[in-house]
């Protein structure tokens, strides 16, 4: 049965700016194909960035009864649907499991910011009376994890975790820990985020986070460009099943790869900047790779945070180069929200769901529109155009405002 406490991602399932599928969104992404464009939900000529990575042609029919979809808000309407693909793609007979261990953990920063906003609306324009019973249950954050629960039938721990844009990548690793003292065999872990919203885009617009390239939305997410200036707010969701090794041989299931190792750290440095020596991130990068119990040349390929930021990436890139040394050197480092934009709680779990597949299928995704490296981000970020190359072990980073960190480390199925 192999070493214990190992534990596999058996199903993915994606609802995103670049498809919503797995499939499309994979083939997308290795194309090095851009999902920003013109915001198409509501009127944003008074804002400075009027264009977004919206999730297009999304549709709950066969997924969700319609009067079921209209008592959720968008972000829980994509988690349903993506862990109803990382379900059947995992091959899993939920009748035949032990649903008292199988849970949920989803993670999100915001939550129903789209609800919030119009029943807001709905108050300050008809009264109180008019805001819907169904406003709170709606709204919040823990509300994905708990609808899909009742869904499935799910009876075992089921959370939300919110850390930013860290949420998803907390989510999938507490749901390893779970896995692994024995509290569960089956988890649908990821991230789900809807935050196209007027509010959220006055929010980061004015708080200058995001790029205002309005002349160019595809060109406009420039991780580790020296253009960049900001980053392109995404949505959607992205959910993994993790199951314990025995629980998967058992079901004869055939992994994508395995989740080996999870490191979360504090910066208590700053609301939004971080430490720009990195020093946070490189902490839960450390802790990933002993939680694994990976030699650092072992590993390959990072999936940065990779956000766009004048900040963030040069502060990524130096605790990388903390934590790896001159191994950094030989590092292939991506960043797909040059192509996805920021899924921000989601993030984490849509960058799992990449390196995974990346563990899969031997293709490492671009980083797109890097055309003039900034000097002090001097790494291999595969630019332009996606790489054949095995890969056997990987680091997915993601990290939030409030100096949330989260590491996970991925190995390739033996």
């Amino acid at each position: 049965m192999g070493e214990p406490g190992r534990v596999f991602i058996t199903g993915t399932g994606v609802i995103s700016p670049l498809g919503n599928s797995t499939e499309t969104f994979w083939t997308n992404l290795i194309a090095g194909k851009s999902g920003a464009g013109p915001i198409t939900r509501f009127d944003v000529s008074a804002y400075p960035t009027r264009f977004a990575c919206e999730v297009k042609d999304f549709s709950t029919e066969g997924i969700i009864d319609r009067k079921d979809a209209r008592r959720m808000d968008r972000f829980v309407q994509y988690a349903v649907a993506a862990s109803h693909e990382a379900i059947r793609s995992s091959g899993i007979e939920l009748e035949a499991i032990d649903r008292a261990r199988a849970g949920v953990i989803i993670g999100s920063g915001i939550g129903g910011m789209e609800t919030f906003e119009d029943q807001h609306a709905a108050l300050m324009n008809k009264g109180p009376g008019r805001v819907s019973p169904f406003f709170i249950p709606m709204m919040i954050v823990d509300m994905a994890a708990g609808q899909i629960s009742i869904r499935f039938g799910l009876k075992g721990p089921n959370f939300a975790t919110v850390s930013a844009c860290a949420s998803g990548a907390h989510a999938i690793g507490e749901a390893l820990r779970l896995i692994r003292a024995g509290d569960a065999d089956v988890m649908i872990a990821g991230g789900s985020e809807a935050t196209i919203t007027p509010m959220a885009l006055a929010g980061f617009g004015n708080a200058r986070a995001l790029s205002t390239r309005n002349d160019d939305p595809p060109r406009a997410s420039r991780p580790f460009d020296a253009e960049r200036d900001g980053f392109v707010i995404g949505e959607g969701s992205a959910v993994l099943v993790l199951e314990s090794e025995a629980h998967a041989r058992r079901r004869g299931a055939t992994p994508v790869a395995e989740l080996c190792g999870y490191g979360a750290s504090g910066d208590a440095y700053h609301m939004t900047a971080p430490c720009v020596d990195g020093a946070g991130a490189a902490r839960a990068m450390r802790r990933a790779l002993d939680d694994a119990r990976l030699p650092i040349d072992h590993v390959q390929h990072v999936n940065a945070h990779g956000t766009a930021t004048p900040a963030g990436d040069p502060a990524e890139v130096a605790a990388i180069k903390t934590v790896f040394g001159e191994h950094a050197r030989r590092l292939a480092v991506t960043s797909t929200k040059s192509m996805t934009g920021h899924l921000l709680g989601a993030a984490g779990g849509i960058e799992a769901v990449a390196v995974a597949l990346t563990l899969a299928r031997g293709i490492i995704p671009p980083t797109i529109n890097l055309e003039r490296p900034d000097p002090t981000c001097d790494l291999d970020f595969v630019p332009a155009q996606a790489r054949t190359q095995t890969v056997t072990a990987a680091v997915s980073n993601s990290f939030g405002f409030g100096g949330h960190n989260v590491t996970l480390a991925l190995k390739a199925v033996a």
